[in-house]
């Protein structure tokens, strides 16, 4: 850097001393030109810079290629500290969406459980109806039921009436165990019943509790994260200019070389993404998954969905249909495409089928996750074949057709 540096800072040295219309051809020796005294200075100026004005500016380019070599390293740093704000947003986002569909299924059960609660309580009150019928009547004759049979029983005239009243006494008997036991059965089950019911909302209540929770962490990093991008942009812009002053360029041509040198470098990490996948792949083959059948139909229809919502804005939660999150973005397509997805990231693996990377068609998920456990997965992306994908990416950024490997290798792959 530092020699293409030098030979401007030279020139312009030399016009500033007022010495470039003297510069003639010099002798190999290295003396004066023909016709000039020794001493230079002395007798009239000096054709070429001193050893002092070169060492000054060797120097001056050092420092200003240092300079530069600085300004590079910061613009770097400033993009990777927008990327990781991006990504603590995108992870506090599929924590809000896990929070809210517990809560979705708490206040299911909920509703469940309080359906349930009513019909025992229903029966209870039937067999509570019956049993006090039979303890009417009891008190009506004055003796228990049965005691009432036996003696009909007893005053029967021969033996087809004694028979038939025998018949009578057994079932007035098991009809009376019969009420006794649906009153105490289903008076317990709504007891039963109506405790689930609490348990549910309960359930329910700290789901809820995690929902607000999730969302005000996501609100708070979406704010932060915000600012980091507005500080990072304007930074990055004075660093350019500063980087053009330096290298007696302009901002815009910084801007393309940083551009090109990114470009570059998104090239090569992508390259070792895609190497590692396949040596991933190629470890997995002696036990291949066993895949979902894919639907050509269906994968089309998903598809066509996520590319028509190409330029969408990013929103958190978002279900559309002015805009989506990662999860939300890949629920709706597969709606399109036949298949119930939950707009949560871990479930939607949970609820497709594994596969590995060499038998990806296009439809299918891929996952993302810090951890490596499925648990914890923060994003997903659509794929669309040719190692493309359709993403949601992050606040901030709109929906996308992007490179599989853009975010790394990732960590799972899914049939829905």
């Amino acid at each position: 850097m530092a020699r293409r540096i030098l030979p401007t800072l030279l020139l312009s040295l030399t016009a500033l001393l007022g010495l470039l219309p003297a510069v003639q051809a010099t002798p190999a020796t290295g003396g004066p030109p023909a016709g000039e005294p020794a001493a230079g200075r002395a007798g009239g100026g000096a054709p070429y810079p001193t050893t002092e004005e070169i060492d000054r500016a060797r120097a001056g380019a050092e420092d200003e290629a240092s300079s530069a070599a600085a300004l590079e390293s910061a613009l770097t740093a400033a993009r990777a500290e927008l990327d990781r704000a991006g990504h603590a947003v995108e992870q506090a986002v599929e924590a809000y969406n896990g929070a809210r569909l517990a809560l979705t299924r708490a206040r299911a059960e909920e509703d469940a459980a309080a359906q349930r609660a009513a019909a025992a309580e229903t029966e209870r009150a039937a067999a509570a109806e019956d049993a006090a019928r039979l303890a009417a009547e009891t008190y009506r004759q004055g003796a228990g039921a049965e005691l009432s049979a036996l003696n009909a029983l007893l005053g029967a005239h021969g033996p087809r009436e004694a028979g038939d009243r025998a018949a009578a006494v057994g079932q007035v008997s098991e009809r009376t165990r019969q009420i006794l036991d649906a009153a105490t059965s289903t008076a317990a089950a709504a007891r039963s019943a109506s405790a689930a019911a609490r348990a549910a909302t309960e359930a329910a209540g700290k789901a809820a509790a995690e929902v607000g929770a999730a969302k005000a962490r996501a609100e708070q990093r979406l704010a932060a994260q915000q600012s980091d991008v507005a500080a990072a942009e304007q930074r990055r812009e004075q660093l350019l200019a500063e980087l053009a002053a330096a290298r007696n360029t302009t901002v815009e041509l910084e801007r393309r070389r940083r551009e090109t040198r990114e470009a570059t470098t998104a090239r090569g990490a992508e390259t070792a993404a895609r190497a590692a996948a396949e040596r991933a792949a190629g470890k997995a083959e002696a036990a291949p998954h066993a895949a979902r059948p894919w639907s050509a139909e269906g994968a089309a229809a998903a598809i066509a969905f996520a590319k028509s919502k190409i330029g969408l804005p990013y929103v958190w939660g978002g279900e559309g249909p002015g805009g989506y999150d990662c999860s939300g973005l890949t629920m709706m397509a597969w709606r399109e495409g036949g298949r119930q997805l939950n707009h949560f990231a871990a479930d939607q693996y949970a609820q497709s089928t594994p596969i590995g990377y060499r038998q990806l068609r296009p439809g299918d998920l891929v996952f993302w996750t810090d951890t490596g456990r499925a648990a914890d997965i923060h994003h997903v992306g659509l794929y669309i074949g040719d190692d493309q994908m359709i993403e949601a990416p992050r606040a901030g950024m709109p929906i996308k057709q992007a490179s599989l490997w853009i975010m790394g290798t990732p960590d799972f792959y899914a049939r829905p």
